[in-house]
Formats: C-alpha cells, structure tokens, sequence
C-alpha cells in the first residue's frame, strides 16, 4: 500500500513538472507574441529590459489624428504615443527619451497635442530629424529639450491646409487664423527662430509648386534657428546623456 502511495506521489510530481513547463512555454509564446506586437503598431518593443534609461519614441509617416488613415498608408497614431509618454513620464527607471522624426505632417490638432505633451515632460528630451520633419513635424522637432537634422533631412514649413467641405464665410479664415497663431507660438516658443521670420518662410510663392511655404535641408534649418544641430543617432544620444547627468547633479 505504501508502495502504491509512493508511485501515486511522483506520479503527482512528474504532472506538475511538465504543468509547470507548459506553463512556462505558453508565457514565454504569450511575452513574444505581445512583443511582435508592440512592434508592429508602434516601430519598437518597450518591453521592460534591465536597462530603460534611454527610450526611443519614433514618430513616422503621417500622424493619424481623430480620422482613420487608409491601411497602405504608414502613420502614427496620436492614441498610441500619448500612453507611451504617459508612461515614460511615470516609470521612474526612465532618464531620458529619443524622438526619431521621419514625417511628412498629418492632424495639425494631433501633432500638435503630442508636441505639447512632449515639451512638458520632466524627462530631458531629444529630438532627430532623419528623413523629412514636414509641416506639423516641424513643432514635433522642436518641442524637445534639443533637436538635430541628418544633413540630408528636410523640413516643409507651410501654413496649414485643410481637405474636404469648408464654408466660405468669414468665421472659417478665423478659425484658420487662429490655428496657425497656435502652432506658430508654438514653435517659437521651441525653438530660436523668429516670429517675422517663420512666418515669411511660410508665405514664400517660389519654392514649392503650386503652394506657399520653404524647404529647408540639413544646416539650413539650423541657420534659420528652427533646429539646434545637425548631427547623427550617436550626436542625439551623446547629447541626451549630457543632458540627464546635468539634470542627474542638480538633484
């Protein structure tokens, strides 16, 4: 009999040891789908890893604002950074955040939310234009602590447009007024440009086909003031640990 209960027994434990490895295999398949995943809808994985000092926040093609992109189109979808910069502000293991910008503009009220969340952060922040930082890019790029261009990048800067049926009255020219008073404040208030400048790049008739505005490739946007430095992933990165020492010994 107590042979009997002895078999039983490792029988018992032999069940809970391949239990225990199925568990462990289903939740090792669970983290990696989850994390094809994380890829998939937001360019990175931000799973938790031993070192999360630095996170990196790509804003690519087109901002998706409050209307559904088509799906062949590559866009940002605002509902997805601002729980990510939520997130980054909260984990105290962050230090400091990257903001990798190859965008061709989207929803001004989108773009410029997150522009603003953005510059509010405590965390130093860094921005890198790599490929275009175009029309609400543009206060993407400046609302960090410190912006760079790859000397290839460019940047449109235009007034803003508006698609679909508008009413010719004149509370409609208000409203426009008014939207491009909020981003060019913006922008200024982010960067070293000046405002009379600014807006005469965005009024010039002879650079852009069929449409107002300027093109400003690599140095030229750090001469007129928009962007602080041209450089590299590596300068960012340098300038972003720079940045959160200083922050680091002021505590």
């Amino acid at each position: 009999m107590l042979e009997l209960n002895n078999e039983h027994l490792l029988y018992g434990k032999e069940n809970n040891l391949i239990n225990e490895k199925d568990d462990k295999e289903a939740k090792e398949e669970d983290e990696l789908k989850e994390k094809f995943q994380e890829i998939k809808e937001f360019g990175t994985a931000n799973e938790s890893e031993e070192d999360e000092s630095i996170q990196v926040l790509p804003i690519i093609g087109q901002i998706e604002g409050h209307q559904v992109l088509p799906a062949q189109a590559k866009a940002t979808k605002y509902e997805h950074v601002i729980p990510q910069l939520i997130s980054f502000e909260r984990n105290e293991k962050v230090k400091g955040i990257l903001i990798v910008l190859n965008t061709v503009g989207g929803d001004v009220e989108a773009g410029l939310a997150i522009a603003e969340m953005i510059n509010s952060l405590s965390k130093p922040t860094v921005s890198i234009v790599i490929g275009g930082g175009h029309s609400i890019g543009v206060p993407l790029a400046t609302s960090s602590n410190y912006s760079f261009i790859s000397p290839s990048a460019t940047m449109i800067v235009h007034p803003i447009r508006m698609n679909g049926f508008v009413i010719g009255v004149s509370q409609t020219f208000e409203y426009f007024q008014k939207m491009q008073e909020r981003i060019d404040n913006f922008i200024v208030r982010t960067s070293k440009i000046e405002k009379s400048k600014l807006k005469e790049m965005m009024l010039r008739s002879d650079e852009l086909l069929n449409d107002m505005g300027t093109i400003l490739i690599g140095e030229q946007a750090v001469q007129c003031g928009l962007i602080d430095e041209v450089g590299g992933i590596n300068d960012a990165l340098n300038k972003l640990k720079e940045l959160i020492e200083q922050q680091e010994n002021t505590k």
